[in-house]
């Protein structure tokens, strides 16, 4: 059994608890990438292809030592928060980790930020480092940082960057190792506490502006364990991670879950890529496997995919949105993963609330996201607050070591976040079934989830605002086979104003993430309202989807 099942209620009320064995790890990251160390120091913990690294836990973690005494050598102190912004790469886990044993605050940025919004996060939080990619695909990070400038990123003191070219402004990251002085670090571990924060990750929300989730050793290294541990995770396995690491998906359900189980990291590439995927899974003779439903999606419809030697694989995880049923029937029969699980979560719950078992059958994991993971409590709420009969849908809440500390600086959201028993008001809509199962039916909060990336529509709607003829603009999503769903937009143009769906996608290219812009867009004149004045988007939505059909 996995959960405590709570009886004796007539009807049974939509509340579940998690087991409370085994009892919560209460050490910092930095402690458990020791203590795995020190366990298995000739242990390949981190292999990388594409460059040409494989580490086993004693030279990983002499490599996340020797940076963590860079950062304190340039003038980092313990709370300082630092950013990442780069695409998966052995460097990536160092600084996770080496950010965590200096006692910083890694500040996780989205690969595909554009200028204004890495400027937003850098200025929200303070980042007084960052390091950075040169470049990844389309962007150019060095030119955007050196256009920002420091006037508008007064914070910002120590710019790292990867790779081997060496940039003006820029300290080569390839010199940011300092020699180990194991007293400093052993004192800074001394002072930390596994409830001080170590990471901030950007989730946006229906008002605007991202937020910055911040989230503690204890919230994420135990979410991380008790992700591993549902699917089995031992020093025997090889994980194959193509899901992002500036994501809680990688960060903590890929390394965390490995520092806590002996695990190896396994990196097919900077992005995913289908054939790096299967041609990694083959030669590092990986067992397991994570990414969204359109990753496996795309692996399984590949034109090469039969030539490839999947046999190694046992497990995985597929999340971030909904799993079709005739996916996960291919996913096991054709890439050998029996044992794969569906995990549901958000950032702020740092991030897995629900998570298949490896012995569900097909049609509990892809009906629901399974069940709840130990040490958290979930209850389901109509609109009055209160908790509603099992089967009766309503709001998902959770609690538990895994809800986040808050939005940084920002009470106000915090409080509308979290109530005051400590509940996490997820704003999704879900179900738990008899034996307490869950299943998502809808959300609260309009947000898109676009092939595991979270899309939020007051965001794009800001945007789309500024542009001089658009007078007003709705956006939400509609479905899509490839991605779960797609971004649309319905505008309203000035009077006297004309444009065509070209000129929208050319004044978002290159000025927000690619993933943000409309597939959809739809010039009207009026949206639909309630009598009071209310948009009402699922009516929108309903209009969209019909005239899909009709037309495609």
């Amino acid at each position: 059994m996995v959960l405590h099942m709570d009886v004796g209620n007539d009807p049974p009320l939509s509340i579940v608890r998690g087991v409370t064995d085994p009892p919560l790890l209460d050490v910092t990251i930095g402690a458990a990438l020791d203590a795995i160390t020190a366990r298995l120091p000739e242990h390949e913990a981190l292999v990388v292809p594409y460059q040409s690294i494989r580490w086993t836990w004693g030279e990983f973690t002499a490599r996340v030592d020797a940076i963590a005494c860079g950062f304190i050598a340039q003038g980092l102190k313990p709370g300082d928060r630092v950013g990442i912004w780069a695409a998966n790469c052995a460097e990536w886990a160092v600084v996770q980790f080496a950010a965590a044993k200096a006692g910083l605050i890694l500040v996780t940025i989205n690969p595909a930020y554009r200028e204004s919004e890495v400027e937003y996060a850098i200025n929200k939080v303070e980042c007084v480092a960052l390091v950075t990619a040169s470049n990844f695909k389309t962007s150019n990070y060095i030119a955007m940082l050196r256009k920002l400038g420091r006037r508008r990123l007064p914070h910002l003191r120590l710019m790292v960057s990867l790779g081997d070219k060496k940039h003006t402004g820029f300290f080569p990251f390839s010199e940011l190792s300092a020699p180990v002085d194991r007293g400093a670090l052993a004192n800074i571990e001394h002072d930390l506490s596994p409830i001080d924060p170590v990471n901030i990750q950007f989730t946006s929300g229906t008002t605007g502006f991202p937020k910055g989730a911040t989230l503690t050793h204890h919230n994420i290294l135990n979410n991380g364990r008790f992700v591993g541990a549902r699917i089995k995770l031992g020093p025997a396995d090889r994980m194959c991670i193509p899901v992002p690491l500036y994501h809680c998906f990688g960060m903590v359900a890929g390394n965390l879950a490995s520092v806590t189980s002996g695990a190896t990291m396994v990196y097919p590439g900077e992005s995913f890529d289908p054939v790096a995927v299967l041609k990694t899974i083959e030669l590092e003779r990986c067992t397991s496997l994570y990414g969204v439903p359109t990753m496996f999606i795309a692996i399984l419809d590949h034109p090469e995919f039969a030539r490839f030697d999947l046999s190694s694989l046992r497990t995985g995880i597929m999340a971030g949105s909904p799993c079709p049923e005739a996916t996960m029937r291919e996913v096991i029969d054709r890439m050998k993963m029996s044992e794969i699980t569906i995990a549901y979560g958000m950032t702020e719950t740092s991030p897995v609330s629900f998570q298949g078992d490896v012995d569900d059958s097909i049609i509990k994991r892809v009906a629901s996201v399974g069940r709840i993971q130990p040490h958290l409590e979930v209850k389901v709420v109509g609109e009055d607050g209160g908790i509603v009969p099992r089967g009766e849908a309503g709001e998902l809440c959770v609690r538990g070591y895994s809800v986040m500390k808050d939005y940084w600086a920002d009470p106000e959201r915090t409080t509308e976040a979290i109530d005051s028993g400590g509940w996490m008001h997820t704003g999704d809509i879900g179900t738990l079934d008899e034996q307490g199962y869950c299943t998502i039916t809808g959300r609260i909060k309009d947000m898109i989830i676009r092939g595991g990336e979270n899309i939020y529509p007051r965001e794009i709607e800001d945007f789309l605002m500024a542009h001089p003829a658009i007078a007003d603009a709705q956006v939400f999503g509609v479905p899509d086979n490839k991605y779960g769903e797609e971004v649309c937009a319905w505008i309203m143009l000035k009077s006297g104003k004309e444009l065509q769906d070209g000129d929208i996608r050319h004044y978002c290219k290159g000025r927000i993430a690619h993933y943000k812009i409309p597939r959809h867009i739809r010039f009207v004149t009026e949206f639909p309202m309630t009598v009071t004045g209310k948009i009402q988007k699922f009516s929108m939505r309903d209009a969209e989807v019909a005239w899909q059909n009709c037309t495609g």
